[in-house]
């Protein structure tokens, strides 16, 4: 009996783990109608012997709210607030007008089919989005490194409560306890029960929140999100940074104008400031520049700014005007004799190191000229430029060496027809000299006249021999040179002459050489036969072979006259 009892107890308790973890919830939003399925529309109504909605009253009572037979009418049982508020679907399912939160409990569907009774539990919970999200109680300023309650955000009639989320810059602030501190608090409303969620922010601001956004959101359990309108604020706080700054449009140079501006990290920004000029303080209400205009070299030196209830707080900078001044001992024409030394000179005076350079009839030279000893090359004219950044100087002379003409070179050639003298004068000198021929002559050409140099020339054709001079002269005085001429006809008939001797000398030659060649050959040839006799003689008496010393002595002589004849 008790082993029976306890089998039961046991099937009635798994039967009952089995429904409750099978349990289904329903989501239903305040104030709408909330439709609760029976088994999820799993049971078709035309199955049905008899189907009935109930409900958990708590503490395990149940109540009922409406009956359906099958082939009759839906009959509503309930009695209490459920009265006037639930129906019957086509497809089986409790519909649930004007959901409260009171309604958050168990419905059961009660289904008879055939012999069979099934029952299909369903949980019901009601949600509400809040009503609304609000910004309130925003400080005025924030201080830097200051805890100050930055404001309070509400989400008003939410079911469940909201959980409020605040932002910097779209962004989640995380409390930490000391910069940053949130307090939520949650308020339930006795009637509807509802709930209304206060979030209040405490903020510590640093530098980088000027400008910064601020706003608070909350998403429901619906996934419907609300966010507040960004707020920004004013951040406060003291000046820790100044600095001089000099405002130009490049190197400051003399002539230019130049302003001073003092800036400061301070908010709000300091408004007044002292401008300390060279040993001169000068106070500058509602404004942070002070112009100095028109600079000078003396300009140059330290400049210092500061704000005028601290003296502390300052900024100094060196300030350097640029200023080139240049001087040259030579300018405008300067007139020099040949030979003379002209000495060059440039000073610079500068607030930095300038670049030179220097040209001669707008031709660039190397390095600056060095006159020594002035020539006629050397005149021209001759330019300096000094630069330094954006400045420039400019210093120039025009150089006119000067001299009585000299004659380089007189000389002469035939032309190449053969039929004129080329007579050929240069000369030097300033002005430019003048040229002239103590004979008159043919096509005469006189050179450009550069640097002081010029050459002339003149055809001739002379008949006899001639000393011919040429004369150059300027304001200075003249000179002049004189060369020897032969006849055109005398040179002609002497090249005939020359040819004619030419050619018997080597007449003479090739006899000689002919002449000698022929003697040898019949020295040889007497040697030869002279030679054969002697040894026939022997070969007749008996005697020996090389002959008597007497008869080579004989032989030996008659070889060498012979051989003196050939050589004469």
């Amino acid at each position: 009996m008790h082993l029976l009892s306890a089998s039961c107890v046991c099937v009635l308790v798994c039967a009952l783990v089995r429904q409750v973890s099978s349990l289904e919830t329903v989501m239903g939003l305040y104030g709408e109608t909330l439709e609760i399925p029976c088994n999820n529309g799993a049971v078709n109504p035309e199955d049905a012997v008899m189907t009935k909605w109930k409900y958990d009253k708590g503490e395990g009572l149940p109540g009922d709210l409406l009956v359906k037979k099958k082939n009759q009418n839906v009959s509503i049982i309930a009695t209490d607030e459920y009265k006037g508020r639930v129906s019957l679907a086509a497809n089986g399912s409790l519909l649930l007008s004007a959901a409260r939160l009171s309604d958050q409990r168990t419905f059961t569907c009660m289904v008879v089919t055939g012999g069979n009774i099934r029952e299909h539990p369903v949980n019901v919970m009601i949600y509400k989005v809040p009503s609304g999200l609000e910004f309130s109680d925003r400080a005025g300023e924030l201080e830097i490194g200051k805890l100050i309650k930055l404001g309070k955000c509400v989400a008003h009639d939410a079911s469940p409560s909201a959980h409020i989320i605040w932002l910097k810059n779209n962004k989640p602030l995380e409390a930490d306890g000391k910069g940053i501190v949130i307090v939520p608090s949650v308020q339930v409303d006795p009637v509807t029960g509802l709930s209304t969620t206060t979030s209040v922010l405490e903020y510590s601001a640093q530098k980088e929140d000027t400008d910064a956004q601020f706003s608070c959101s909350t998403r429901h359990t619906a996934d419907a999100e609300l966010v507040t309108s960004p707020e920004t604020f004013t951040i406060t706080y003291s000046t820790e940074n100044i600095v001089l700054q000099v405002i130009t449009h490049g190197p400051l140079v003399e002539g230019d104008n130049m302003t001073l501006k003092c800036v400061a990290d301070g908010n709000p920004a300091p408004t007044s400031f002292n401008f300390h000029l060279k040993g001169e303080v000068v106070t500058v209400e509602n404004g942070d520049t002070y112009t100095i205009t028109d600079v000078t070299r003396d300009t140059t030196g330290e400049y210092k700014c500061s704000l005028t209830d601290d003296d502390a707080m300052e900024s100094s900078r060196n300030i350097t005007v640029n200023y080139l001044d240049i001087n040259l001992n030579v300018s405008g024409d300067v007139l020099k004799s040949a030979g003379e030394d002209l000495p060059l000179m440039l000073k610079i005076n500068a607030s930095g190191e300038p670049k030179i350079s220097w040209t001669k009839d707008d031709v660039h030279l190397e390095k600056q000229p060095k006159f020594d000893k002035l020539t006629y090359s050397d005149s021209g004219r001759y330019e300096c430029d000094v630069t330094m950044g954006p400045l420039s100087r400019k210093a120039s002379f025009e150089l006119l060496v000067e001299g009585f003409p000299v004659i380089r070179r007189l000389s002469k050639h035939r032309s190449d027809d053969g039929q004129h003298k080329v007579l050929i004068c240069e000369a030097e000198g300033v002005p430019k000299p003048v040229v002239s021929w103590s004979i008159n002559g043919t096509s005469p050409y006189e050179s450009p006249f550069i640097n002081g140099k010029i050459t002339h020339k003149i055809k001739v054709v002379p008949t006899a021999n001639l000393t011919v001079s040429c004369t150059v002269s300027n304001v200075f005085g003249q000179d002049s040179k004189s060369i020897n001429v032969s006849s055109l006809f005398e040179e002609v008939r002497m090249d005939k002459q020359d040819q004619s001797d030419d050619g018997d000398q080597t007449k003479l030659v090739v006899g000689v050489v002919v002449g000698l060649l022929v003697a040898i050959l019949v020295i040889c040839l007497v040697y030869w036969v002279y030679m054969k006799k002697s040894k026939q003689g022997s070969w007749k008496t008996g005697e020996k072979e090389n002959g008597s010393s007497e008869e080579e002595k004989k032989l030996e002589e008659k070889l060498e006259e012979n051989s003196q004849k050939a050589e004469v």
